[in-house]
């Protein structure tokens, strides 16, 4: 499907969030002079499968294949995704050509709406009083493999299991008393308005990010360099190398979007790029850690170090165990 004169059109998911990343891409576009944009709404594997984890129905690009396959075709000239959807290995002919800021890239513990986390200020003793108000036994909603790798060693005793749909019918879903608190993105919230729900904001040092959490990239293709320029253009710098380098470890691992791998990049004041990797079983048994700081120039680079040092460690092991479960 050829492209409208002066048009280009942006493909995503129709989700709360896919559609406030999509439209705060094509106001970046515009604020940097590029032709008028066309939201292309297209629904994908992971958006009709509803029931059942998503470790179960198969992972590995669920959320972006559609708009990939429409993107290939010439049907939309820019996806706009979650980077912590995308296969760590591309399509041929497609490339990251930007993305928008970070946003905070942990994970958050929501509480019922009548209920407030007993907190003080230290992130400690904040998830020990969070612990003690939840109980021995609580519901926590979570689909997320790594998150519950991670966090069955904190909340010892929980029952995890998971919550699918929109960012507002996860709540309504946790408000009526499905269950005892959610884990959610942190970006997400914020992005929706929601920041207000956060009861608790996981360190990394409790619970790994996903690779690419926080960060919304921008997947055109390659040989369009029209709109590469345009996307480049209004890339993030800091976010892209912080993305290359989480993108990059995953790819070392062998790993998909259902596994239990945690990334986090930071950008340190020297502008050296700081990557911390994380491996768990699944049932928290185990968790394997790296981490490692190079120039921002060299995130790949870090990224393939941090993921050979974690294989060094057995994280493969672990990985091979999952694969076959």
């Amino acid at each position: 499907m050829a492209r409208a004169s002066g048009e280009l059109r942006i493909g995503t998911r129709g989700s709360q969030l896919a559609l406030w990343q999509a439209n705060t891409v094509a106001a970046r576009l515009a604020e940097r002079g590029a032709p008028p944009t066309r939201i292309v709404v297209i629904r994908t594997t992971g958006d009709l499968l509803q029931n059942g984890p998503l470790s179960e129905v198969g992972g590995k690009r669920l959320f972006v294949k559609e708009i990939e396959d429409a993107l290939q075709r010439g049907e939309v000239d820019l996806a706009v995704h979650s980077s912590k959807d995308m296969p760590a290995v591309l399509p041929d002919g497609l490339a990251i050509a930007g993305v928008l800021p970070r946003e905070d890239p942990h994970d958050a513990i929501v509480l019922p709406v009548h209920l407030k986390a007993d907190t003080a200020g230290d992130q400690a003793d904040d998830l020990a009083a969070l612990i003690a108000q939840l109980g021995p036994s609580p519901s926590i909603g979570t689909g997320s493999i790594r998150r519950v790798a991670q966090l069955s060693r904190v909340f010892q005793g929980a029952h995890f299991s998971p919550i699918r749909g929109n960012l507002d019918t996860r709540l309504r879903k946790l408000d009526s008393g499905l269950h005892a608190a959610l884990v959610l993105a942190a970006a997400g919230l914020r992005r929706l308005g929601f920041a207000s729900r956060i009861s608790l904001t996981l360190a990394a040092s409790v619970c790994v990010p996903a690779p690419g959490q926080g960060i919304v990239a921008i997947e055109v293709r390659e040989d369009d360099t029209n709109v590469r320029e345009f996307v480049a253009g209004m890339s993030d710098a800091d976010a892209a190398a912080a993305l290359d380098a989480e993108r990059a470890l995953v790819e070392a691992l062998g790993g998909g979007c259902q596994t239990p791998i945690g990334a986090l990049a930071t950008v340190a004041g020297n502008g050296a790029l700081e990557l911390l990797g994380a491996v768990a079983a699944p049932d928290g048994s185990r968790v394997i850690r790296a981490s490692a700081r190079a120039p921002r120039g060299e995130a790949a680079a870090l990224g393939a170090r941090v993921g050979h040092d974690l294989i060094a460690q057995g994280a493969d092991a672990i990985l091979a165990e999952v694969r076959l479960s």
